[in-house]
C-alpha cells in the first residue's frame, strides 16, 4: 500500500509541477504520508523535475529538514 501511496505522490507531483506554490503545498502533504525511505526517493524525483523546470527548486527547502 505505501508503495501505492509514493507512486500516486510522484503523478500528483508531475500534475501540478506547472505552479510552484501548488507545487510546494503538495510536497508538503507528501512528507507527512511517506516513509523515510521514500522521502529520499522522492527528493531524487524531484530533483529530476527542478531539471526541467527550475522554478521548482524554492520546494527543496521542505526537503532538507
Amino acid at each position: 500500500m505505501a508503495r501505492a501511496m509514493f507512486e500516486y505522490t510522484k503523478t500528483i507531483l508531475n500534475k501540478v509541477s506547472f505552479d510552484a506554490n501548488l507545487f510546494c503545498r503538495e510536497v508538503q502533504k507528501a512528507l507527512e504520508r511517506l516513509l523515510p525511505y521514500e522521502i529520499k526517493e522522492l527528493k531524487i524525483y524531484i530533483e529530476s523535475l527542478i531539471q526541467e523546470n527550475p522554478d521548482l527548486d524554492q520546494c527543496l527547502i521542505y526537503l532538507k529538514s
